[in-house]
Parts: C-alpha cells; structure tokens; sequence
C-alpha cells in the first residue's frame, strides 16, 4: 500500500480512538474534537503576551508595516491563483504539480516533500504556526483587545494549526485599524521570520559548504553502461583511470580523450568499478531524419563496430550519411540516416536566402568543413565574422542541398544562421557512460554559498533574488526546467555526499547540513504559510483584511452602503478563490 493510504488510514482509527475516548469522558475540558480535528486550548501566555506587548509604539509601528505588505501579497496571491486556474483549464493535462496529493503538506504523501526531511518540515510548520498566531495574539494586547483563549488544532497527531481567540465584544469595539493590524500580524511574523532564517542560510550556513571534488552523478541512465558497470545515483566519480576527475566537465573531457572501451572508475575516493562503455541514444527528435528512438542502443556504422564517443566520431569523419545497426526492444535494426546539425530555419539569413521558415534541414557542412553535431556548428560559427559569405551544404527532403548564405551577428559575436538547432547528431543525444550530471554548484550558489558565477538564474548576488528561488527549489524539476534538473530537498543522504563542510562552522562537521535543512525549511513554510494566509478569503486572515479595508473605504462613500452587501462582496471573493484553487488542482485540461 501506498504512504498515503497508510496515513488515512491512521487518521481513521485515531478518529474512531477519540470518539470512544471522548464518549467515556477521559478528555479534559480543554481538549474539544470535531471529526479527527482534536483542538487543546489554553490561558496560559497571556500574561507573557501582556509584558511583551509594552513596547507599544514599536509593535504598531512593525504591524503597520506589516499592513502594507500584506494587502501587497493578497494583491498578488489573488492574481497568482486565478491566472494559475485560468492556466491550469487551458493546459492539455495536469502537471505532477497539481496532483492532489502534492497539495498536502505531508512529507512522503507530498511527492516534493521527502519523508527524510520530515522532522525538519515538522518544526518549520510548528515555528510557523507559533509565530503566526503568536503575532496576533501580540496585536491583540497592543490594541487593547482581550483574549478569551489560544490553541492549536492537530489532525490526529499532525499540527494542521494554531489559534488566538478574541473576545468578539472587545474585537468588534476595537477600531478597524486595530483590527486589521491584528489580522496582518500572524502575516507579518511569517515574513519576519522568513528574512531571519534565510538571512542565516545564506550567509554563515552557506558559507560554512562547499562542493566536494568529483563528477556529482545525480541520475543513472536504464541499460546504461554506469549502470552495468554498478555506478548508481548519489555517488561522486573522482578519478577515471587513475587520473582525477575535479567537476562533470572535466569527466567529459577525460572520457572523449580515452579511446579505450573498458575504463576504470573511482568513486568517493575509494571504490573502483570497471565501466564496459557502449552507445546509448538518451533523446532523440521525433518527426526527425533520425528514426533511432531514445534507448537504443548502437552497435555498428556502416558495418564498423562502435562503442565509445571517439570511436563514432572517428567512423563518421568524411561521411555525409551513414548507416547505424542498432540493438532496439524490437531486436537489430539499421538505419540510414544523414549526418549533421539538425535544425529548424526561421527568420534570419537562411530564411533570406530562400530557405522557408519552418523547413527542417540538416546542416552538414559550412565552406567544405564537416558538420557531425551541433557543437561543431557552434564552434564554427563562432570562429566565423557577421556579413561573410558562406556555402552551406545541408539536407532537406531526403536530399542533399548546397546554398551561399550572408551570416548575420550572433548573440555573443561570431555568425548567425538564423535556425534553432538540436542538440547532439542529427537531432540524436548518445553518451557512450549514461549518467546525468547533479549541478551540485548550482545549488549551493543558489543558496549564497560556493561561486556566485556558478548560477545560471542570475539572482546570486541578490537576498531578494535567492529568496524567491528558495521558494521553487523544492519544485525546481518542474518551475525552473533545464537550469535545475533535479528537486531540492535540502541536503539528504542523496546529496550530502556532493558537498564538504568547511570555513568558520567546520567545528560542527555533518551537523552544519542539519542546519541548513532547519533553515531551509523553516523559512520555506513560513513564507508559504505567509502568502497563502493573505488570500482573500474567509476565514483567512486576508479575507479578514479585505472586510476590514471595504468597511473602511465604503463607510467614507457619500452613498450609505450597508453591512451586508460588504459581506456579499467578500463571501463572493472567497467564492471566487475557492472555485480557482479547485480548478487548479481538478480542473487541469477541462477546456483544452
């Protein structure tokens, strides 16, 4: 069975376990149930509540700052959530996203939330469950409003929330500024809290990790030749060979440069494994000359057995087409196919040259130079000047063509074609080792440690930037595609192994990961928690903004407008909310 069936399941009896309980009268008065939602509620802190609140000038100036960021946030939680809808019912299927699972804030349910992440997620959703009722507990005794209890609510044995109830007699007396100040503080700690622990994650935390030296090996490729060889998802190559291995690229390097099929591996500085390199197509282009599909395996070109990068390369020098035999679910097949860049012309140069938008068309040489895959063609265009004439010989159709192009200017100087092009020959990615690269640096940067050059968003060098990245990292496969691959938990027993602890927390040694996970996931709740309470919809506190601000700006009307239209105007936003966060999550491709 699945978690999730299993923690149904739990809740189940635990609601059955709290009936009976409850009926025998063994629950103190201040323990209440309603389902499996058991509430305990107590006095206690409100005389810690009333010191605090002295400072009474300091804390209404912090609320209302807080005011204004909140009516910002709804402002922009509203809109994110219906353009989300309107997105989400336009949108061909449901993303893994919008699974209803991954809606739950339950690590191992949750698909983004690993289970092993659990206790930090725990204490980041208990500290911001304190901090955001303890906010407007707080405001209450700045304003003179009393409090008849505070609380938190659990489902079973999961903190679903916290809660300060005010006396409605005081509420209801108190000025709507006090109100809405009071309603914007629970808002206002979550933020606060956020800047703090993300202030330290990425300063002394980060600072203190650095990457670990290796080729970091994020994913494994099926059938692949790591695979065979026993290299597996979390481990670091560290020499190839006897000659070390520093970072990814270098690994690359280090293989095209040995021509040897079978190769020697060190992992983690101490393991060595024999790798038997093969061919495997890891993409391919549907629709394109290329008819190999993705998880073939090449065996021969043109009768010549091939088992490494080199070796096809050497086979393919001086070949406008070839024929690949290949090893396919459905048995050996061959396949002959030409060889070059593939690529789609649009507006530019070729396009100018007669060459329709659209046409797809393999380029496979430009002035008498062989083209074998797009990186050949980058590098010779880069090495070429904008407004030189060029023959280019390509294939379109099934033939083979040659035509004279003007080159425009490129983004980062060189020639320009005017085409977008496809990674790999002819449209097909092949890698004679079959791992996936864990961008180990990116991350860290990310995270205001390591190379601040080692980001490719941009946002590094800005609190503001990584602030709101931090945000999607958990999502990052999904959110931010090809610059991320790969979901950030934090530092797990996957990753850890990519990254060393140094600099002025070294002293901690593996606790410094501990750390940053409690950093991390306590300002990544605090900050959701924060921006999904100021939606505007009862009975979240924006909702409570929105009627406070309405009675506010209507009662300065020169029309009298009464109380319950206010209310029809925000029972109707929380309407409108509630109908957009179901469409996003069940309404995925209903109008597609």
């Amino acid at each position: 069975m699945s978690l999730l069936t299993w923690v149904v399941a739990g809740i189940l009896l635990y609601w059955v376990a709290i009936i009976l309980v409850n009926r025998l009268g063994w629950l103190p008065e201040s323990v209440n149930t309603t389902g499996p939602i058991t509430t305990i509620r107590t006095k206690r802190g409100r005389i810690f509540l009333d010191r605090l609140s002295q400072p009474r000038r300091f804390w209404r100036a912090v609320a209302n700052m807080g005011v204004g960021i909140a009516i910002v946030v709804m402002i922009g939680a509203f809109l994110m959530l219906l353009f989300s809808a309107v997105i989400s019912v336009l949108s061909p299927g449901p993303e893994q996203i919008q699974q209803p699972q991954n809606v739950l804030v339950i690590p191992g349910v949750n698909e983004f939330l690993p289970l092993e992440v659990a206790p930090e997620i725990i204490v980041g959703l208990v500290i911001g469950l304190v901090i955001h009722e303890g906010g407007h507990g707080l405001l209450c005794r700045v304003e003179g409003i009393q409090i008849k209890s505070m609380g938190v609510a659990l489902l079973a044995f999961i903190p679903l929330g916290a809660f300060v109830e005010p006396d409605e007699e005081s509420a209801s007396n108190a000025s709507r500024g006090s109100q809405i100040r009071m309603f914007s503080a629970g808002v206002t700690g979550n933020f606060i809290i956020t800047i703090i622990v993300f202030a330290l994650l990425f300063g002394p935390v980060a600072g203190s990790i650095a990457v670990a030296p290796g080729a970091a090996v994020g994913g494994v490729l099926p059938d692949s030749a790591a695979e065979a060889g026993g290299i597996g998802d979390g481990d670091r190559i560290t020499a190839v060979n006897n000659q070390t291995v520093s970072d990814f690229d270098e690994l690359l390097e280090l293989l095209d440069d040995i021509p040897d099929r079978t190769v020697t591996v060190e992992l983690d500085d101490e393991q060595h494994v024999e790798v038997q390199r093969s061919l495997l197509v890891t993409a391919d282009t549907p629709g394109g000359p290329s008819t190999i599909e993705r998880g073939s395996t090449i065996l021969e070109v043109d009768g010549e057995p091939v088992h490494t990068m080199p070796a096809l390369r050497s086979v393919l020098e001086g070949k406008e087409e070839a024929t690949f035999t290949i090893s396919a679910n459905i048995g050996i097949q061959n396949h002959s196919i030409p060889i070059g860049s593939l690529a789609v012309v649009d507006s530019g140069p070729l396009n100018d040259a007669g060459i329709e938008r659209g046409t797809q068309i393999v380029i496979s040489a430009i002035d008498g130079e062989q083209i074998i895959s797009t990186r050949d063609l980058q590098e010779i265009l880069g090495g070429l000047s904008p407004e030189e004439t060029v023959k280019l010989e390509y294939w379109a159709d099934g033939e083979r063509q040659t035509t004279e192009v003007v080159l425009g200017e490129g983004r980062q100087g060189g020639g320009f074609l005017g085409v977008g092009t496809t990674a790999g020959i002819t449209g097909m990615q092949i890698s004679d080792f079959g791992i996936q690269e864990y961008p180990s640096d990116t991350y860290l940067a990310l995270l205001g440690g390591g190379d601040p050059a080692d980001d490719p968003i941009g946002v590094a060098d800005s609190f503001f930037g990584k602030l709101v990245v931090a945000i999607f990292l958990p999502l990052a496969s999904i959110v931010l595609g090809g610059a991320l691959p790969y979901n950030f938990p934090g530092f797990t027993s996957d990753t850890m192994n990519f990254f060393v602890v140094e600099g002025s927390l070294s002293g901690l040694g593996g606790g410094v990961f501990l750390l940053a996970n409690l950093l991390f996931w306590t300002g990544w709740i605090n900050l959701n928690l924060g921006i999904f309470n100021c939606i505007p919809a009862v009975p979240l506190d924006g909702g409570h903004i929105l009627r406070a601000s309405l009675e506010g700006v209507l009662s300065r009307l020169p029309v009298s407008v009464s109380q319950r239209t206010v209310s029809y105007l925000v029972t109707g936003m929380a309407i409108v909310m509630l109908v957009s966060f179901l469409l996003l999550i069940f309404g995925a491709g209903l109008f597609s």
